[in-house]
Parts: C-alpha cells; structure tokens; sequence
C-alpha cells in the first residue's frame, strides 16, 4: 500500500487514486453505514496545490461520490495555513504543525460529512478539521481514509 499512495502522490499515478476511490467506496457500502451529506476531501494548501498539480484526496473522493452518489463539497474547508508535510515530522509535532490550519466556509449546512483522506497516521490533520467542522455546526464527522500508517 506504501508503494502505491508514493507513487499516487508523488509521481502523478492518478489511475491509483481511481482504485482507492472504487475499493474505498466498496468498502463503505458493505459496512451499510448511514451516508454522509457531504464529502469533504482533505484540502491541500494552495502552494502544495500548484507545486504537485492536483489534490489526491480529491481525486479519490470523485470516485467515492460517484459510487455512493454523496455530493463533494470542495470549498466547504479551506486549507489556510501552509504547513511542513506532515510525514517529515515525528508524531510529537504533527498536532502543533497543522493546528489553525484549516477554515471552514460559513455556508457549510450541512450536518453529516465525511472526510476522505489517502492515507492517517496519527490523526491530527483531520481532528484539526473534524473540530474546525463541528464548531461551524456540523453535528457528525466521519472520516474514510484508505489506509492506517504508523509512526516509528
């Protein structure tokens, strides 16, 4: 799994992001939860946006909405901060380096999303934004990611 995110994220895979977004969407389905009303695809900041060409939380979230026919809200959170990638650091410092980083838009009415990620490791990115969303009044937040890393 490793192996495909890197080359996802980093060496312009999109295809890989099709298959995470189809077994992601597969996934959700068998579990038979209540669907969200919004999808809500980590943002990248604008910098790393224009830097890597596209968002591959994006990317997987079109495949997600399409199969489960859940809505994308792409300016529902907004990345405001630019922060240091947050592989690069120890997990003692993930927290404070995304902390503040995201805004949430006031027209958010929606009161059920789900946050579609590539890949979590500790969490912190998106309890930043699930406490960014809750406190703009969305009452509950899923969070779909692809896989589970762990920090060493």
């Amino acid at each position: 799994m490793d192996y495909l995110i890197k080359h996802m994220k980093y060496h312009n895979q999109l295809s890989i992001a099709d298959l995470m977004g189809k077994l992601l969407a597969k996934k959700i389905k068998e579990l038979a939860l209540p669907l969200p009303e919004q999808i809500i695809p980590v943002p990248l900041h604008i910098d790393r946006l224009q830097q890597r060409g596209y968002n591959q939380a994006i990317e997987i979230a079109k495949l997600v909405s399409r199969e489960l026919h859940v809505p994308i809200n792409l300016n529902g959170c907004t990345r405001i901060k630019s922060t240091t990638p947050q592989f690069d650091l120890p997990a003692t410092e993930r927290c404070d380096n995304i902390k503040d980083a995201f805004e949430i838009s006031s027209k958010m009415t929606a009161r059920h999303v789900a946050i579609v990620d590539d890949v979590m490791t500790t969490g912190s990115t998106v309890w930043e934004i699930s406490n960014a969303l809750l406190k703009a009044g969305v009452e509950q937040v899923d969070v779909w990611t692809c896989a589970r890393a762990t920090v060493s």
